[in-house]
């Protein structure tokens, strides 16, 4: 008789038994088969590095695959399911990081609400005029008509020394020394009084200006709408204060560049933000230069260069417009002929003017408009003055958390 139970030790040893997991079969006629216990013990683990085939591999504590789900964090369960079906833990949400944006805090109107860079200002002020054109080029047109009759008056008192240093050019020879004397030095000084007061009048009407400007850019950066009667009211309460501003500063200025060259620019810079302050701050006349020496402290060499290339872009315009109007009333002969004395008549005088007038109506706003953005953009750079324009303009500034 055969012993099928299997003796210990020996080949038997290495067949699987019920406490292994393997259920043994029944012997014929046992009746109805007993249920197997269950016994389930932990599997076996393989050694570190193994796996079996056609498995998926288990990843490393802490990767999670792209797209997957992430697991809950120790000592938490995973939500029950909804709807009858499997749901997984998600991810919590985090602030995210805002993207960055080239307008900063936005751009309502004709300037982003950031730091500005020179391409910015120039563009601001040409945006304002292309979006404002009939406010912005009318109030041009008014003080360049201003400005080309100052000139041309002062310029009409100063013909009759230019006509007696002609004459005596014609004498030649026969004229006397003192003759010569008293035409030239009376011509030069007619040609000074002639410079003093061009520039004094045109650097009122300049900061005049330019405290209307304010009055338009204080609407235009955050696009509001903008007229004559809006900007009127908003300057008239200031119209004394700023006049007053104007004179001061071009007396300054002017005074400063006939002892030296050097403090008249100095002034020109730091002073020139005084008007803009004056309109928009609604301080008063010392509040306002003491408030532009403020703002253009620390950033003289930046002011001086942008305020320069606004004047030359502005003299290189004006001179592309006066040029055949210049052609036309022949003092371009003048400047080829320099050794001939020649008198323009009134017509010359008034062909001038209008080409004047015509390169002043778009010239003295772009200048005065660029003033006006680089007050904005040292108050956003100093004070944070963009987030108030934001603000004002219901703009909602993006949230870091």
């Amino acid at each position: 008789m055969t012993n099928t139970g299997g003796a210990p030790g020996g080949e038997g040893a290495d067949t699987p038994t019920p406490s292994q997991g393997v259920p043994q079969a029944q012997a014929p006629g046992s009746g109805e088969p007993k249920a197997p216990e269950d016994h389930s013990p932990s599997p076996a683990t393989p050694p570190r590095g193994w796996q079996a085939p056609d498995t998926q591999a288990t990843p490393p504590p802490g990767w999670e695959a792209p797209g997957a789900p992430a697991a809950p964090p120790p000592g938490r369960q995973a939500p029950p399911p909804a709807h009858g079906g499997p749901q997984y833990a998600q991810q919590p949400q985090y602030g995210q990081q805002p993207r960055w944006n080239p307008h900063g805090l936005g751009k309502p109107g004709v300037i982003a609400l950031r730091p500005l860079n020179i391409g910015d200002i120039l563009d601001g002020a040409i945006t304002a005029i292309r979006r404002h054109p009939l406010l912005v080029l009318g109030i041009g047109a008014v003080m360049a008509v201003i400005t080309a009759a100052v000139t041309f008056l002062v310029q009409k008192f100063a013909l009759a020394d230019l006509e007696s240093l002609a004459t005596t050019v014609r004498l030649g020879p026969a004229a006397t020394d003192e003759e010569l004397r008293n035409a030239v030095f009376g011509t030069f000084g007619d040609a000074l009084i002639v410079l003093i007061s061009s520039s004094l009048v045109s650097t009122v009407l300049l900061t005049v200006t330019t405290g209307l400007m304010a009055a338009v850019m204080g609407r235009a950066a955050l696009g509001r709408e903008v007229t004559f009667g809006v900007v009127w009211r908003d300057v008239q309460p200031r119209l004394l204060p700023l006049l007053g501003v104007a004179f001061g500063y071009a007396l300054l200025t002017t005074l400063g560049v006939m002892l030296c060259i050097i403090p008249g620019v100095v002034a020109w810079v730091f002073w020139a933000l005084a008007a803009p302050a004056l309109v928009l701050e609604r301080g008063t006349f010392r509040q306002a230069f003491s408030r532009s020496v403020k703002l253009v402290s620390g950033a003289f060499w930046r002011v001086l260069g942008i305020l320069v290339l606004a004047k030359i872009i502005e003299a290189f315009f004006e001179e592309i417009v006066s040029l055949p109007f210049t052609l036309g009333s022949g003092l371009f002969g003048q400047m080829l002929n320099p050794g001939k004395v020649t008198v323009p008549s009134t017509g010359d005088l008034l062909l001038q003017s209008a080409g004047q007038i015509i390169a002043g109506t778009i010239a003295i706003p772009f200048v005065t408009l660029v003033t006006v953005i680089v007050y904005l953009d040292q108050r956003m750079r100093r004070e944070g003055m963009d987030i108030e324009l934001a603000r004002a303009a219901g703009v909602q500034p993006p949230q870091a958390w």
